[in-house]
């Protein structure tokens, strides 16, 4: 299929049958098969030895792409995409480095500078700038709340932090530390805001004036090396401070390369445009866009409002696109909630889904079939009508949604599983392997073990056990934590993750479970509140669920969100009227969404102490701007539960 898109179906080499090799001895080490190196415990760090940094990837792109577009956005919803090309880019990133040399900063891997943005092509311009003087990247972003934005400004000594508007000016301003003193601002600050830093001593300058500083100055380069820092990436943690996640050029390198290996012919290529909406101070959003430009190909960036992403894509006609599970679920959502009021509807959609089933499971990636026209068209339109390539991450996806992409959407749709302790990437669906219900196998960057978690009873030698990896991608540490450090990278180099896998028998990883979120209720049975919501959220009923227990308490009990399509549509034809929030009080609502939820427990085998008891109907959704969920789209336990704790502590006090 080339880049714009013609009706060619891809044929896909199917050879599922063994995908990681086993290295020899005890630990049962799985490798990737796709990097012959691997059988000698080595991994790829890079593909060409002239590209071992971000700063040298980005100018391999360039001369690839022969000067071709790099960095697109719109003005507004209304306007067409504009383009600036790589060489643009280029000087233009260098200069406003240059200008921030000229700010006062030292050139080196052990100068700190934030940014405190969406995604924009500004985002890009300083990162590009920051690595021509081998300065570290450290992005902020809203659900990280004012204190912790100020104790990573305090642990970093940062003196300037690049921020997007006024109102993040101000977030900043509420806690500012000691240390910082200036701040660059993308767009317009209101005077009330300048006045404001000045009385604290911080000076505004704006970007352009950085840029222009930067170009009249024009100080000498510093190239960083693969082993300095590249970028400090802060997880905004469940509970305490956030942890800084210290990563070198060579591991983020690593870590693109691996999945640039693992895709093969379908990897990023000249031609192809990336859309970028998932957050650009995430790791999973970063190497995707860092593996386009090394390819040549261009990233066009959302207009910055998630509700009109759709209304974007038709604009940008992007051929490649990573994407979050919750995306995906909302749009099979919608889908079987329109079809459900029609037995026709219903038939045809069962059918077409068959039909193209089958010819994936023959190799055949398509959207030019007869299905595609009569049912799947207007889904693809809404994507831009030209993908051939999605990643998902993030998050585990169910098998029905992810059967439904790859039919529906018709491109390659893999799966993978990773952290930012390892850059993003840990593994990756190979293409040709259309079964469901795993995450593929180790990328060439890294080797995977597991170890027994015998107060869960998971042991390594039943194929189960705590996933740890080892390699190139695998984080130096925590910034000025070894405490934390060393509880999580043991002493032979092993990366704990957390996460409970399991090896199934073609060589692929599945993520079974989660060590950490884990409780005892008063009769002493263990509670894994993640598997339970697995098991829910299947239910067509259930846009989100949190899942809540305590030890004093014998059973569990939800909070959920349900899904307005479907439940609206179910209140139509029982003739039951009111706004979601008028339904969420109904009774006979709250009976429908429990039983649903009590049958896909069964259906996953959950034991009667882990079915809920009772449910809360919330009709607004967790989100990152209400600091419900993080960046990466998961849950933050402790702020749900104190944010429903009256709710909560209601269900108990009917249940005793």
């Amino acid at each position: 299929m080339s880049c714009c898109g013609s009706q060619e179906p891809v044929r896909l080499p199917i050879n599922a049958s063994f995908q990681s090799d086993i290295l020899k001895g005890p630990d049962q080490v799985h490798v990737s098969k796709f990097y012959k190196e691997a059988k000698d415990g080595k991994f790829v760090s890079c593909l060409e030895d002239d590209v071992r940094t971000l700063y040298q990837s980005f100018r391999k792109g360039a001369h690839m792409s022969n000067n071709g577009p790099c960095l697109g956005w719109r003005e507004n919803l209304q306007s067409p995409y504009q383009w600036m090309n790589f060489n643009e880019t280029l000087l233009r990133a260098k200069n406003f480095g240059s200008g921030l040399i000229s700010l006062g900063l030292r050139p080196g891997p052990s100068t700190y500078i934030g940014i405190y943005s969406q995604n924009r092509p500004e985002w890009i311009l300083f990162e590009q700038g920051c690595y021509c003087y081998a300065l570290v990247v450290v992005p902020l972003y809203d659900t990280l709340g004012p204190d912790a934005c100020a104790f990573i400004v305090d642990q970093t000594e940062m003196q300037v932090v690049v921020v997007e508007d006024d109102k993040k000016v101000n977030l900043l301003l509420d806690k500012a530390p000691r240390s910082l003193r200036k701040i660059v601002a993308i767009k317009e600050v209101r005077p009330a805001t300048l006045q404001r830093a000045k009385n604290v001593g911080i000076d505004v300058h704006t970007f352009d004036e950085v840029e222009k500083m930067g170009a009249i100055n024009d100080h000498p380069e510093l190239e960083p090396q693969p082993d300095d820092l590249c970028t400090v990436c802060y997880t905004s943690g469940t509970t305490g401070n956030p942890k800084g996640v210290m990563l070198t050029h060579a591991n983020v390198l690593s870590g693109v390369n691996g999945v640039l290996l693992q895709l093969g012919t379908h990897r990023p290529r000249v031609g192809d445009i990336m859309v970028s909406f998932l957050p650009l101070a995430h790791m999973l959003e970063r190497c995707c866009e860092n593996g386009v430009y090394y390819m040549g190909g261009a990233v066009g960036f959302f207009s910055g409002d998630i509700k009109e992403l759709t209304n974007d894509m038709k604009a940008l006609k992007p051929t490649l696109m990573p994407a979050v599970p919750r995306l995906l679920n909302r749009v099979y959502d919608k889908v079987f909630a329109e079809v459900s009021r029609s037995s026709f509807k219903k038939m045809l959609l069962n059918m077409a889904l068959s039909s193209k089933e089958a010819e994936i499971k023959r190799g055949i990636v398509r959207r030019n079939s007869i299905w595609d026209k009569l049912v799947f068209r207007k889904i693809q339109e809404g994507f831009g009508g030209r993908l051939r390539l999605m990643v998902v991450g993030s998050a585990p996806l169910s098998d029905a949604v992810l059967a439904f992409s790859r039919a529906a959407l018709g491109c390659l749709v893999c799966e993978g599983y990773g952290q930012t302790e390892c850059t993003a990437p840990i593994t990756l669906t190979v293409q040709g392997d259309f079964t469901p219900g795993h995450v593929g196998p180790p990328v060439a960057c890294n080797a995977i073990k597991l170890v027994d978690v015998p107060e869960m009873e998971y042991y390594a030698s039943q194929q189960q056990g705590e996933i740890c990896v080892k390699g190139a991608n695998v984080f130096i540490g925590y910034l000025k934590d070894p405490q934390r450090t060393a509880e999580t990278i043991d002493k032979d180099g092993w990366h704990h993750t957390g996460d409970i896998g399991q090896w199934l028998p073609n060589g692929t990883l599945k993520v079974i479970d989660r060590k950490k979120h884990i409780f005892k209720l008063s009769q002493g049975e263990y509670i894994v509140p993640e598997k339970i919501e697995n098991a829910y959220i299947r239910s067509q009923y259930v846009e989100q669920v949190f899942v809540h227990g305590e030890s004093l308490k014998s059973c569990i009990v939800a909070i959920v969100v349900p899904d307005v399509e479907v439940i609206k549509s179910w209140a139509q034809e029982n003739n039951i009227p009111g706004t979601l929030s008028v339904l969420c009080n109904n009774p006979d609502v709250k009976q429908l969404i429990l039983n649903d939820m009590i049958l896909w427990g069964k259906e996953f085998g959950l034991k009667s102490f882990e079915q809920v008891k009772d449910i809360y109907l919330h009709p607004d959704p967790f989100s990152v701007q209400n600091g419900l969920l993080t960046p990466t789209f998961k849950s933050r336990r402790p702020q749900i539960r104190s944010y429903f704790a009256p709710q909560l502590e209601d269900m108990y006090k009917h249940l005793d």
